[in-house]
């Protein structure tokens, strides 16, 4: 082979290895302070999409999908859009695939956040977590609940903290046994089991993921009213 067509093979090569930003990031990323809103706006109508589908692997409902979005994009635009910078088109991954598996990290960061992650040494102390962070994560999602329940007590936690736990937990427990045998189904499938609405649905007959939405938001509400006759109405009872 001679010289010259060898060096057009290389060149070649290293041109296939290398990609161009696309083109509402690159807007993005390049775009003064004063253009910066109307950049971030396009980039948005190129994005919206594929993230919004990709928080929807990891949320079923709307309302919890929406506060999903709202945090993945506040997280994407802060330090100058310090982690969209971060990719490199150096053709090794396409940009939408790239973003798919960012959105998902940010997911797993809104959810521990929001619910708190169980940690612990020991088979029990595991057990136990796991069943506060269950706890953790249905306080969470009751309508009308503004605390921050990532204060629960760890597992770990000095024996007035324990206490504070238990007492919490037994609340929940007395308020979600109080429920219809459907309904309890329902919670349990939705937060023991984490299956998602259209999971619920074939398995419990529900028309559409929608109602058992629905149906979810009207327990949760009766759940919330249980815990405040109860006198919770905070992560310390």
């Amino acid at each position: 082979m001679s010289e010259p067509a060898a060096e057009v093979r290389k060149t070649g090569r290293a041109a296939a290895g290398k990609t161009r930003l696309p083109e509402a990031l690159s807007a993005l990323l390049s775009a003064p302070s004063g253009a910066r809103d109307g950049a971030w706006e396009t980039f948005l109508s190129a994005y919206s999409r594929p993230i919004l589908r990709t928080v929807y692997t990891r949320c079923s409902d709307y309302d919890n999908a929406m506060d999903r979005y709202a945090f993945i994009l506040e997280k994407l635009k802060e330090n100058d859009c310090g982690r969209l910078r971060r990719y490199v088109a150096d053709g090794r991954a396409e940009f939408h695939t790239w973003l798919a598996v960012v959105t998902r990290r940010l997911c797993e960061d809104y959810r521990r956040q929001r619910y708190g992650r169980p940690q612990s040494q020991t088979a029990e102390g595991e057990a136990r977590a796991r069943e506060q962070f269950k706890i953790r994560r249905l306080l969470a999602d009751l309508p009308g609940t503004d605390h921050d329940w990532s204060r629960l007590p760890s597992s770990g936690a000095d024996p007035e903290g324990r206490l504070q736990e238990t007492e919490l937990y037994d609340a929940l427990a007395e308020a979600v046994n109080g429920l219809e045998p459907q309904d309890l189904l329902l919670i349990r499938l939705r937060f023991e089991y984490d299956l998602t609405a259209k999971q619920i649905a074939r398995l419990m007959g529900f028309p559409t993921p929608f109602h058992v939405y629905r149906r979810l938001r009207s327990r949760l509400g009766v759940l919330r009213a249980a815990l405040r006759e109860q006198g919770v109405r905070d992560a310390a009872p």
